[in-house]
């Protein structure tokens, strides 16, 4: 291989960790045939170091160290939605898709089951795939001076909670620069679309189409008339102000893996990112089919047209 031949050879994300035979097996696969393929598999550097301890063999593969992330074209993920979010993360500064292949977890953004994993490697090479945009979040944290004091993302949730057990929060929510509510709660959550059937499912909100581009509030256990759960349009803004002269602190989850604390006084704006996520589609599906699917939906007695011809979810 000659020099300009490295400069130009591809470089595929494998996302993978060590906490399961079957996935180590599986990312042994895919670099395997990717190396084949005369492509270069890069690992996050954690993953490597877990990995080899494995398989030593995967010690030698590069790094995000070696390689910057705008040079990776595609992140292939083996694993469930946490590890997809973890994909996303890593990488968020550069332009690639992100493609999951499910290995045996319950989830929504993994495009392919572990059965059809060659059959993906190859169709990676061949760049036989569909690239689709999810809204994301950007989240600010201001202090009492509205100076911003951190700054971060969301593909799923950004969630103010409450710090202590056995406190409740007072919040103020704001949308677009105008007061809307003050209320005790456990918390808020802001979710996309994506995240539509994540935490904000399990606290009651609504089920979200990926094609719609809405943001949804819920409140958490509020002590309030009016706490139910809000759609607002991707160019709004939305605000959780912790009431000042209260002891009560908060804390900022974002898709669960990073975190903020919030004094007193501090104020979350959440609104659309300019930057969207990109997921790898190799097999387009209806998301109806994803919810009947991951949810094990009773669907027994239908009689649409589909079903005429034997199709079933």
């Amino acid at each position: 291989m000659t020099h300009d031949d490295a400069n130009t050879q591809r470089s595929i994300l494998v996302v993978a960790h060590a906490h399961r035979a079957d996935t180590v097996v599986a990312a042994e696969r895919v670099v395997g045939a990717l190396r084949a393929a005369g492509a270069r598999p890069v690992l996050a550097v954690d993953d490597r170091a877990e990995l080899a301890a494995v398989r030593p063999s995967l010690g030698e593969v590069a790094t995000l160290d070696d390689v910057p992330v705008d040079e990776i074209e595609l992140a292939i993920v083996l694993g469930g939605d946490g590890t997809i979010l973890r994909a996303a993360e890593l990488v968020r500064d550069g332009t690639a898709p992100v493609l999951g292949i499910n290995m045996g977890h319950v989830g929504f953004l993994a495009e392919i089951e572990r059965d059809d994993m060659d059959d993906a490697v190859r169709r990676v090479i061949a760049r036989d795939y569909a690239v689709e945009e999810r809204l994301a979040l950007q989240v600010r944290v201001k202090d009492a001076a509205d100076a911003v004091v951190y700054e971060t993302w969301a593909l799923n949730e950004a969630t103010v909670e409450k710090a202590s057990r056995e406190r409740m929060l007072e919040v103020v929510m704001e949308v677009d620069g105008r007061p809307l509510s003050t209320f005790g709660c456990d918390g808020v959550v802001v979710s996309t679309p994506t995240g539509s059937t994540a935490y904000n499912f399990s606290a009651g909100g609504p089920v979200i189409w990926p094609t719609v581009e809405a943001i949804v509030v819920v409140p958490l256990s509020a002590h309030a008339l009016f706490a139910k759960p809000l759609v607002v349009g991707p160019e709004h803004a939305v605000a959780i102000e912790l009431l000042e002269g209260t002891t009560d602190a908060g804390i900022l989850w974002c898709d669960g893996r990073r975190s903020h604390d919030l004094p007193p006084g501090a104020r979350v704006v959440v609104r659309r990112s300019d930057r969207p996520v990109r997921l790898a589609r190799l097999h387009p599906a209806a998301f109806t089919d994803r919810l009947v699917r991951k949810f094990r939906l009773p669907v027994a007695g239908w009689r649409g047209p589909a079903a005429m011809q034997g199709e079933t979810p």
